[in-house]
């Protein structure tokens, strides 16, 4: 029997930060872990913010300058990573696929960023 476990990125936020500043500084160097894993999560943070979302809200089509082949849309998501909670809008294509970032806001409370989701 293969047993199996999944868990969204924003419920081990911190654990996944941990591991990665961990394995960043066994490669590199102590010290060095750190800033880069920010780096690295600077350059993926469409990916990293939509996977850690935990609620997303339809806000409306995105009207590309460029002749996309595919309709996009605007969604509004919520969740927390490396220890913040944020409010995002993204633009993500029909197969729930995130393909920009258009706005983030970070916030150290989770009522905050829920209150920030809803009034938005």
């Amino acid at each position: 029997m293969i047993m199996g476990m999944f868990q969204p990125i924003s419920a081990a936020s911190d654990r996944v930060m941990a591991a990665l500043v961990s394995g960043l500084e066994v490669e590199f160097g102590h010290g060095a872990g750190e800033a880069l894993a920010h780096r690295f999560l600077k350059a993926e943070e469409t990916d990293f913010l939509w996977e850690a979302r935990d609620e997303e809200r339809w806000i409306g089509t995105y009207e590309s300058m460029d002749e996309d082949e595919f309709d996009l849309d605007r969604v509004r998501i919520v969740g927390r990573l490396d220890g913040k909670w944020f409010v995002a809008v993204m633009i993500v294509d029909g197969d729930g696929h995130p393909h920009g970032l258009m706005g983030k806001r970070e916030f150290g409370r989770q009522h905050e960023a829920l209150t920030a989701f809803a009034d938005a």
